[in-house]
């Protein structure tokens, strides 16, 4: 038997008549007393039966004995039935029976309605009334009274409860669903003490209470965060809606408050959401739109001078590696770095208006900062210190190239605000699990009130001709690629500036091992090809040479197990490397080029095969293949 089946013999059983109307007056579901109660024929009891059709059925049938106009009778009933309200009533009936009436609504809409007999009780009410001779007439009219009004306020209870149990599943339902945000929903009333919370603030702003209900909203965020938003608070109390952000110095987070008075009684409605990656990404994505200027021009110049840096990095990594003396290796290594860093800034310099944004790689932070000293500590006199410090562990994805630029400004800077003695100081360490900190400390004089304002301005400097104010702005550029900050301020003996960059940890790429494989280096530059090649040989490759498309393909034809081909996209003949990928199809082609990243060719290329940037050292070839190449 079916469960509707069942519902339906239960209610059978039932001495009272019951019935259930749905909110379009429609009947859904009625007891066999109620038919017979009322001798109601099948249609007047089948679900789906009209309301409006059995009222009138009623009073046709005399059942509200005489009724003037039964048609605005019977619609001021269906209208009653459309504005239903929880009631109780009693009426006697054209047959003389008395019934009582109770009604309550139901929580999806129509209502549910219990019709009970009660012509026995009120005949024991009369029969105490005619045959009382002791009781006076005003006890027997309380008495009546007094059930009359019992019955009623029990019918009262049950719909109060009934009201209790929906408003508490609703409020059961809203607190679920407030948890399941990622947000932190509140209310304060008047005098800022918190009436709900759904112990979300823990979540949005790191190191503050979960449970705060009944605490004052200066107790919950703390000094800091309270003196942020207690401004936009104290509007809100007085009707003003606002929507603001402010920084949690606490955690480091970005957050996103709203404040909504409430419009039924004193206090404030608050949402609030941590949008620190957002803030990020919508920094770097601003950065990118402010640089996007021509720079065609100089796209010749940058493909010679990176072929020629190219040839210099390979040089003295050969060198480096014949080199015996001690002594010498600092200098080389300091060649290396220089020469790295002149084809980074050629890179800034192709891409200052391209579509170059921050172009994370993996950073050892103790390796970078060793580089960073060789590189930096020959240009500082004998009466300045450099010191670094790292507090961090592990690798991060960090723009290696655009971060070296800017703290070897950071550096000079410094050192310039020193004079001939003094001490510099670098500091690497993680904020919370969302920055990656860089700051640089001089005990020199400090920043100005006018260079605390405006240092990080394009053009602003205190070195008159002798600057040209584009260094820190250089700084600020490339925290903001990144989707971080620069601040400038003074420290006790000194100024100092941090860089916040995001936190992005990572894994070490593993180098190559190529053994005794064989590779094809296509090159037209007699000198680059000689410095590629030293490269490729030192990572254990046998390498053959091809100037030319056409040269190379008839090399690869005779030598069908070569483990690499890399190809400069520019060549000899009206050919470039890009038809390698076509003529020379299932091979393992790499290519290498110094044009822009928005270049035609550059941008064809990077859709088929990995590409190189030039100009590379041994170490970003050994990167760059390790990240390509499948281990042989």
């Amino acid at each position: 038997m079916s469960t509707t089946a069942l519902t339906q013999a239960g209610l059978n059983l039932i001495q009272q008549a019951l019935t259930i109307y749905n909110s379009d007056l429609r009947l859904e579901v009625c007891n066999a007393r109620f038919a017979e109660m009322f001798d109601l024929p099948p249609e007047h009891t089948t679900p789906g039966a009209r309301f409006e059709d059995t009222i009138r059925h009623l009073v046709l049938r005399g059942e509200y004995g005489p009724v003037d106009d039964p048609g605005d009778f019977i619609q001021t009933r269906v209208d009653v039935a459309r504005a239903f309200q929880p009631h109780y009533m009693e009426r006697t009936r054209a047959n003389g029976r008395t019934i009582s009436v109770e009604g309550a609504p139901l929580p999806q809409g129509g209502w549910v309605t219990v019709y009970t007999d009660i012509t026995d009780t009120k005949a024991q009410e009369q029969l105490l009334r005619s045959h009382s001779e002791t009781l006076s007439e005003e006890v027997l009219k309380r008495s009546e009274e007094l059930a009359k009004t019992n019955r009623e306020l029990a019918a009262t209870n049950k719909a109060l409860k009934q009201a209790r149990r929906e408003l508490q599943e609703s409020e059961a339902h809203t607190r679920t669903t407030t948890e399941m945000v990622p947000a932190h929903i509140a209310r304060v009333d008047a005098t800022g003490h918190y009436t709900f919370s759904n112990k979300r603030l823990a979540t949005v702003m790191p190191g503050q209470p979960s449970d705060i209900l009944g605490q004052h909203i200066s107790e919950a965020l703390g000094p800091q965060a309270y003196g942020r938003v207690q401004p936009h608070l104290e509007a809100a109390m007085d009707g003003q809606p606002s929507t603001f952000e402010f920084t949690h110095e606490a955690s480091s987070r970005r957050i996103r408050v709203a404040f909504t008075p409430d419009p039924l009684e004193p206090g404030v409605y608050i949402l609030s959401q941590d949008i620190t990656e957002e803030t990020q990404t919508r920094a770097a994505l601003q950065q990118t739109r402010r640089r996007e200027l021509a720079a065609q021009l100089i796209s010749g110049m940058a493909h010679d001078f990176s072929n020629l840096l190219t040839i210099i990095l390979g040089m003295q990594s050969k060198l480096a590696r014949q080199v015996t003396d001690e002594s010498a290796q600092p200098l080389i290594t300091a060649t290396l770095s220089a020469a790295r860093r002149g084809g980074d800034m050629l890179g800034r310099i192709a891409d200052i208006t391209s579509k170059r944004g921050w172009q994370p790689g993996v950073l050892d932070v103790d390796a970078f900062l060793s580089d960073l000293r060789v590189l930096a500590t020959p240009t500082l006199p004998e009466g300045i210190s450099l010191t670094t410090e790292n507090t961090t562990t592990g690798a991060f994805m960090v723009d290696e190239g655009l971060l070296q630029d800017a703290l070897l400004n950071l550096i000079l800077n410094a050192r310039d605000a020193c004079g001939e003695t003094g001490a510099i100081d670098l500091q690497v360490r993680a904020i919370q699990d969302t920055w990656l900190e860089w700051t640089v400390t001089d005990s020199g004089p400090g920043f100005s009130e006018t260079a605390l304002e405006h240092g990080l301005d394009p053009f602003f400097t205190t070195k008159g001709g002798e600057g040209s104010g584009l260094g820190l702005a250089m700084v600020y550029d490339m925290t903001k690629l990144a989707g971080g900050s620069a601040r400038l301020s003074n420290v006790r003996n000194g100024a100092r500036v941090t860089l916040r960059l995001p936190l992005r940890p990572a894994e070490p790429v593993a180098k190559p091992q190529a053994g005794d494989a064989l590779a094809l280096l296509v090159e037209d530059s007699d000198d680059l090809r000689a410095s590629v090649r030293d490269m490729l040989t030192a990572l254990g490759y046998a390498v053959v040479e091809a100037a030319s498309v056409a040269e190379a393909i008839a090399l690869a034809e005779g030598l069908p197990n070569l483990a690499l081909i890399l190809s400069d996209i520019s060549l000899e003949g009206d050919e470039t490397g890009l038809a390698l990928i076509d003529r020379l199809p299932g091979t393992p082609l790499r290519l290498m080029t110094s044009l822009p990243s928005d270049h035609p060719h550059h941008i064809e290329a990077r859709a088929h095969v990995p590409v190189l940037r030039k100009p590379f050292s041994a170490e970003g070839l050994t990167a760059f293949l390790g990240e390509v190449m499948p281990q042989p």
